[in-house]
């Protein structure tokens, strides 16, 4: 597994937002621990959220994507937010933000209006619009925000691997959330061709390669103590349970939340290696609001074994 990523990471075209990456996620963690050292530690998510690419030629013309919207990892980090987490938002551009869930897909043109000179918004989405400016201004004031964009696949893993390993000292008071939809497979770097595959040369075969599992070296070496959650998200519910209670013991995650295509947005299943815990959305206004409640207390458990 190791060999295989560090082949992966080796052979990935360089991340052109490196460093800005490094010195945002720097920055972020000082300010927890100045808080830290004055006895006011807080916990800190780390939600992955919306899809990955896969692009099929360097110079990138065609990609391989998923359906994955980001709604998940949006509410959820809404929710962490207000259960004071601090939250590393890992999301694909251009995917839902938190917040903005309630506002249309064009929110520019469709909520806002000018008047004498000015704009405002209308007043059908008065109240959307200032619950989504003032929650995210409030959350990046209190300096509890910090938004990271990517687009591909090796972009992700990339400011994954910066992220894991920056969390390393945060310890049991950090979670990884991963929630975003993550290619299982990937045209590799070295074999990908250079420039636009051309339709004329009639019919193509290509051959994609498994992505290295990284959540096993997150688990391992980058944030050992660190609560990690996953998701498994099956079509067929035969078969869902079965690969979460897998995906429990290969991976080593604290929870894996278990989610029917069908029914994902009413219904989930949290597994851990001594419950299945069904949540269902009921009254509130989300599932994930439950969820994320499960979770949290979840990690309250795991804090206080390190304090036994």
């Amino acid at each position: 597994m190791e060999q295989e990523a560090q082949s992966f990471f080796d052979s990935a075209p360089p991340l052109r937002c490196r460093d800005d990456v490094v010195a945002s996620v720097n920055r972020f963690l000082d300010i927890w621990k100045a808080a830290s050292a004055i006895g006011q530690t807080r916990r800190i998510a780390i939600v992955t959220s919306g899809g990955t690419t896969v692009p099929l030629e360097r110079r990138c013309v065609r990609v391989i994507d998923n359906f994955s919207s980001g709604s998940r990892g949006a509410a959820s980090t809404e929710y962490f937010l207000a259960s004071d987490y601090a939250v590393i938002f890992l999301h694909r551009r251009g995917s839902m933000q938190p917040f903005c869930r309630s506002l249309p897909d064009n929110p520019i043109q469709e909520c806002l209006e000018p008047v004498d000179g000015s704009i405002r918004a209308r007043e059908k989405w008065f109240d959307a619009v200032t619950r989504a400016v003032t929650g995210h201004h409030s959350a990046v004031l209190q300096k509890k925000l910090l938004k990271l964009e990517f687009t591909t696949l090796f972009e992700y893993l990339q400011i994954l691997e910066i992220v894991g390993a920056a969390m390393k000292p945060v310890g049991r008071h950090a979670m990884f959330y991963f929630a975003a939809a993550v290619s299982d497979f990937y045209v590799p770097w070295n074999s990908m061709m250079e420039h636009k595959i051309q339709s004329d040369d009639g019919s193509m075969t290509m051959q994609l390669a498994p992505v290295p599992k990284m959540l096993g070296l997150l688990r391992k070496h980058w944030a050992p103590e660190a609560f990690c959650v996953s998701f498994k998200l099956e079509t067929d519910v035969d078969i869902l349970l079965k690969k979460a209670r897998s995906s429990l013991c290969k991976y080593g995650m604290h929870a894996v939340v278990a989610n029917e295509l069908e029914t994902r947005k009413n219904k989930v299943v949290v597994v851990t290696r001594k419950v299945e815990m069904v949540l269902e959305k009921g009254d509130c206004p989300d599932i994930e609001l439950p969820l994320v409640n499960c979770l949290v207390a979840r990690q309250t458990m795991y804090l206080q074994q390190q304090q036994a």
